[in-house]
């Protein structure tokens, strides 16, 4: 399938100041912000900007950026699964995972990273895919939220039905390891029959699980 990116961009207003969000965010402008010094749920700041540099330049790549100025205090990407996951194994042009969000700590509470997914949802070709995310408590800021697993389920849940992921269900070893761990799920408006039909195959590779 051919991947086409429409740009959008939406002011929104936060405690800490006015943030642009916008994206999908070419490579070059990814080069040219500075990144918070606050984004370190992945990697340094540095090196997960070099990171999303390269995710933006892959022909699927999509990243999505808030920003106060020139300075990145969020993200998220989407591009494909990662080859060695069961949601690869489908080989679905037109299935992309949201792979990431971050928002720096002092910005957090107010709605940005609801207000990314907003965004990324407004270019039309998203009514092609199928977007999966996979949610897996060990990942999540505990620590640094103060909340328990369920809580931040809660805010993750919350935030993800703000880009039109809900909970779908699959017997996945490592989302089914633990019952706060779950698979979110947008399907597109203009996804055909036959790619829900393989995507439903790899949710349930187990099929007495049905």
């Amino acid at each position: 399938m051919k991947h086409c990116k429409t740009y959008y961009s939406k002011e929104f207003e936060t405690p800490g100041g006015t943030l642009m969000i916008e994206g999908p965010v070419s490579p070059e402008a990814l080069s040219d912000y500075e990144f918070h010094e606050g984004l370190v749920a992945f990697r340094q700041p540095g090196q997960q900007q070099a990171a999303l540099v390269e995710i933006a330049g892959l022909p699927e790549g999509r990243i999505i950026v808030a920003r106060k100025q020139n300075i990145i205090v969020g993200y998220v990407t989407f591009l494909y699964p990662d080859p060695l996951e069961r949601w690869s194994e489908a080989n679905l042009e037109n299935l992309i995972e949201l792979g990431a969000i971050e928002v720096a700590s002092e910005y957090r509470g107010a709605g940005v990273g609801q207000t990314m997914l907003r965004v990324a949802m407004m270019d039309d070709q998203m009514e092609e895919y199928i977007v999966i995310t996979t949610e897996y408590y060990w990942h999540w800021d505990l620590k640094g939220t103060g909340l328990n697993v369920w809580e931040y389920r809660k805010v993750m849940e919350k935030m993800m039905n703000a880009g039109g992921l809900v909970w779908y269900a699959t017997d996945d070893p490592e989302i089914s390891s633990h019952p706060a761990n779950c698979l979110m799920v947008r399907i597109g408006s203009r996804v055909n029959q036959e790619s829900i039909q393989k995507f439903d195959q790899i949710r349930f590779v187990n099929r007495f699980m049905y």
